[in-house]
């Protein structure tokens, strides 16, 4: 696993990390009250991540200046969405959270642009069991 792929993994394996000391320490704490924080970043930080890590390693042409990008976004979102989420819960601000969101909303869109542009460039594969037309 090389480049964005790389990248996209090696930050799913630390969000995940933290995310777990969060939940230990929520645990430890008796308070779960910044739940919502913990589930965020354990599923925006470590299975979107590593999914688009995935994705990144299966279609290595997709790894381009729009990954780059997209890895940016992503990463700008995690760490602004999960803190934000705990402090909007603690009557903070929400700031944080909205800015967050809405950078992974836009990283999900780019992800998106990138998938369809990448398909429409591959050929198209025989389906399994039917042999190619002649």
């Amino acid at each position: 696993m090389r480049g964005v792929a790389l990248w996209f993994f090696l930050s799913a394996v630390v969000y995940v990390s933290l995310g777990m000391a969060f939940g230990i320490w929520m645990s430890a704490s008796g308070d779960h009250m910044l739940a919502p924080a913990h589930a965020h970043l354990n599923l925006v930080g470590w299975v979107t991540m590593a999914l688009f890590g995935v994705y990144y390693h299966l279609v290595p042409s997709a790894q381009g200046q729009l990954a780059r990008l997209h890895f940016a976004l992503a990463t700008v979102g995690v760490w602004l969405m999960a803190p934000g989420i705990a402090l909007a819960i603690l009557g903070k601000t929400e700031l944080p959270v909205v800015l967050g969101s809405f950078c992974t909303l836009a990283s999900m869109l780019l992800f998106l642009a990138i998938v369809v542009k990448n398909a429409a460039a591959q050929p198209a594969e025989p389906r399994m069991g039917v042999a190619p037309a002649e």
